[in-house]
């Protein structure tokens, strides 16, 4: 039996439905659609003029804006993207691309995030109306505190995601100079504005985890409990492969993020986006509640794999089940 919502009913606040567009976020994102296309921007537009729900965008930044724990992560974030970037340096370095991805490793050690994989560039990844011409994204993972996203919906929870995005810039920007002194162009991208390529199916492709029933990222280690980063580039780097761990299967038969989503947008089967089955968050009934609470994260914070510890063991768990489950 689900344990009681203390947030449902949910009621939106009339001021920000009255800026509902016409246009579903839902059609936006291709729900229902059976054949593959690009993403379309929805939402975190750069200039929320350009988007149909910018005006709602432009709400969010409206709340509570004088709280001073997302009033200081917001100043620190914007200080990160504000740091100019070096130059591209002579010739590239030349390295096979078993040394490039040593040499990150190596890098990674002294660096401000906790994962890295690499993938190549897929088409299908990159939003409708943007170019991109580099060979390879390299994808950065930054784990948030567990006790500041477990306070979730409160305004600490939503100063924390700010947070980490600002660590995600800033580790983005310091992968992307690396490239650039060792003569490699290089792109930092960060969110959580939308910019060329949707960061989750990269982060898939190069073995972060896998999709959760939330609509988020799920990694044994950091659970659904951490922000993307990435960096385009044509240095050779070798890609990381992709990997399983049964989590697909948890989240069918788990209702917890189901049952603690406030305004009840997690749907408990897999849906067609796109010409993919997959896992997916009614858009229209997360935006409001998103909105109306520094965004949210509720979600992540209730995920049985983002409790320090229980990622690992779940997945060796889940790993020695399917090792005794009978060959098809």
């Amino acid at each position: 039996m689900a344990k009681p919502n203390p947030f449902r009913p949910f009621t939106p606040d009339p001021a920000q439905m009255a800026l509902k567009p016409a246009v579903s976020g839902n059609t936006i994102n291709g729900l229902g659609e059976t054949a593959p296309r690009a993403p379309r921007m929805v939402y975190w537009a750069p200039d929320p003029d350009q988007i149909p729900h910018g005006a709602m965008q432009r709400w969010f930044y409206k709340v509570d804006p004088d709280n001073p724990h997302l009033a200081k992560a917001r100043e620190a974030r914007a200080r990160l993207l504000a740091e100019p970037m070096p130059e591209v340096e002579g010739m590239p370095a030349q390295r096979s691309p078993h040394e490039w991805n040593e040499a990150l490793a190596a890098f990674a050690t002294g660096a401000d995030f906790e994962r890295w994989g690499v993938a190549p560039v897929d088409p299908a990844w990159v939003y409708e109306g943007q170019q991109v011409t580099q060979s390879r994204v390299v994808v950065l993972g930054l784990a948030h505190d567990y006790d500041q996203i477990a306070t979730a919906p409160a305004a600490s929870a939503g100063a924390e995601v700010v947070r980490q995005y600002g660590r995600a810039a800033a580790a983005a920007k310091a992968v992307a100079g690396w490239l650039r002194r060792q003569g490699w162009s290089a792109e930092p991208v960060t969110g959580p504005m939308t910019t060329k390529i949707a960061l989750i199916p990269p982060a898939l492709a190069c073995g972060f985890g896998e999709l959760g029933k939330h609509g988020s990222l799920i990694n044994p280690e950091h659970g659904a409990s951490f922000r993307l980063s990435a960096v385009l580039t044509d240095a050779p780097f070798a890609p990381t492969p992709r990997r399983e761990f049964g989590i697909d299967d948890f989240c069918s038969r788990c209702r917890v993020c189901e049952d603690a989503c406030p305004p009840e947008a997690i749907a408990p089967a897999k849906q067609m986006v796109r010409g993919t089955l997959k896992w997916y968050v009614d858009f229209e009934r997360c935006l409001p509640f998103f909105n109306q609470t520094h965004g949210c994260a509720v979600c992540i914070a209730v995920c049985p794999w983002s409790r320090p510890g229980v990622g690992l063991n779940l997945a060796a768990k889940l790993a020695r089940r399917a090792e005794r489950a009978p060959a098809p």
